[in-house]
């Protein structure tokens, strides 16, 4: 007798749990479908949204989110919406798939390998992978090629976005080929005639600037600048101030 109870009771009890979810699913799912079939919505604007909050929009709406393919996008961050069809603002029935295109975030680039390269060559390496040259140093090397890239940065291989700029280190050739240019910045232009050649080289091209702070044949500048490497024998090129338009005479 108390078995048959217990059995009563656990089919009774499974009956009602049957029953309860059959409700839920004809308040929640059928009868929504039923009254809202052959009505229609706006589409709200979800572009920009992360998915997550664009689906949790477009349900809210009585629509059906589908996201369809990912595309890199370095204007969108990754995971959110760049593209969604129908647009927003159309007029759709109630249940329509509304098309997600995703961002897969930007694409990152590999950097090539400048080591031993020209620059020259480097440029043209960094422009087809759509990045820039940025600062260039000389060093002097026994083991590299006078003018060829010794180290780079970011190194090579390493992942970028697309238009950072790569610095890189140039051979100078070998130290002993090379001397420390003197500094003539400020000394008259005799003056700076007899330190260069004293220090192995020769003045090259002089152009002459008005200046109302020093006075003619004073050198305002020099090029290569005090301290760079240059080979021995290498013409200096002076920028020499003048008081006026006319070109003052060199000093005897």
């Amino acid at each position: 007798m108390r078995q048959k109870t217990k059995r009563l009771l656990l089919i009774i009890g499974i009956s009602a749990a049957i029953i309860y979810c059959f409700l839920l699913l004809l308040d929640n799912v059928i009868m929504p479908h039923y009254v809202q079939q052959g009505k229609t919505t706006i589409v709200p604007e979800v572009i920009g949204k992360t998915i997550e909050e664009a689906k949790a929009d477009l349900k809210a709406k009585g629509l059906e989110p589908k996201e369809t393919e990912r595309k890199q996008d370095r204007h969108y961050t990754e995971g959110t919406v760049i593209l969604q069809n129908p647009a927003e603002g159309s007029e759709v029935k109630f249940g329509r798939g509304i098309y997600l295109t995703v961002s897969g975030g930007e694409q990152m680039l590999s950097v090539p390998s400048l080591r031993g390269k020209s620059i020259r060559d480097a440029t043209f390496d960094l422009e087809r992978y759509n990045l820039k040259l940025g600062t260039v140093q000389y060093e002097t090397s026994d083991e590299f090629f006078e003018n060829t890239i010794m180290r780079q940065e970011p190194a090579a291989a390493t992942k970028v976005s697309s238009n950072t700029t790569v610095n890189i280190v140039v051979s100078q050739g070998r130290s002993a080929d090379k001397s420390a240019v003197p500094s003539v910045t400020l000394k008259t232009y005799t003056e700076a005639e007899k330190i260069l050649a004293q220090a192995g080289f020769k003045v090259g091209v002089v152009t002459y600037q008005i200046s109302l702070d020093l006075l003619p044949n004073t050198i305002i500048e020099q090029y290569p600048h005090t301290g760079e490497l240059a080979v021995k024998g290498q013409a200096i090129d002076l920028i020499v101030a003048q008081k006026s338009e006319k070109i003052p005479l060199k000093e005897n």
